[in-house]
């Protein structure tokens, strides 16, 4: 699983560089990604904009990450694709995790709020 990680103040932002998180490669996302969480800071955009599919395996493993990172710290998404975006919509997590249209809007919206 290729994961591509730069800080963006205020975001350690992670891009998933790979066509499909699914039953194939979900554990591969989980370990992936767990060394990259544990950085500690607080908020994770976990930029999607590379990703074509998503399924309910890869859906779960968008889930456990955000809940190993408890409370207090955020797994906010970016760059959602139809398919994916139609996926976090079906299942409601669209209504849990905050999404944005992209890397550069995110940035946006917490550059305004400041």
């Amino acid at each position: 699983m290729q994961l591509l990680s730069e800080f963006q103040s205020p975001y350690l932002v992670i891009t998933v560089d790979e066509p499909r998180i699914d039953a194939a490669s979900a554990v591969q996302f989980k370990d992936a990604m767990r060394p990259l969480v544990e950085q500690g800071t607080e908020n994770i955009l976990l930029d999607l904009n590379r990703v074509d599919s998503i399924d309910s395996s890869g859906l779960g493993a968008v889930i456990a990450v955000m809940k190993y990172l408890g409370s207090g710290r955020a797994l906010e998404l970016a760059g959602l694709r139809p398919k994916v975006q139609a996926v976090f919509r079906l299942t409601r997590m669209d209504n849990v995790m905050r999404i944005h249209e992209s890397r550069a809007s995110a940035l946006e919206q917490v550059a305004r709020a400041s």
